[in-house]
């Protein structure tokens, strides 16, 4: 079993920045892909972006591409989501999840979640 815990979320304003990781208990982490998603309020929970075990291969929603970096540790069991340019509608609960070799754009496929992380981007 995987344990995840996410950190650096908070109140920015749009325009600037935040830094999001999520640390993995376990030996394991290496072994997962790893990925953010979010759920605003009144929403259903969305991919925002993945990373293949390696770290190699990387994938992005749409709405959040050319702003926000995806990337991991595994010699720290971490991954972060570096989010640059934050809009008002970027506003969501983020969390990580790990995902044992399934699709990755998809809930469905992943195992494990952390418990969230509120960010919010004032206009």
């Amino acid at each position: 079993q995987v344990q995840l815990v996410e950190s650096g979320g908070g109140l920015v304003q749009a325009g600037g920045s935040l830094r999001l990781s999520c640390a993995a208990s376990g030996r394991t982490f290496s072994s997962y892909a790893m990925g953010w998603f979010r759920q605003a309020p009144g929403k259903e929970r969305e991919f925002v972006a993945a990373i293949r075990r390696s770290g190699g291969s990387t994938y992005y929603a749409d709405s959040v591409k050319g702003r926000f970096t995806i990337s991991r540790d595994n010699a720290k069991n971490t991954v972060y989501l570096q989010m640059n340019s934050l809009k008002p509608e970027d506003t969501a609960v983020y969390y990580c999840a790990c995902n044992p070799g399934g699709y990755l754009l998809i809930t469905a496929d992943y195992d494990y979640w952390g418990q969230g992380t509120q960010v919010t981007v004032s206009s």
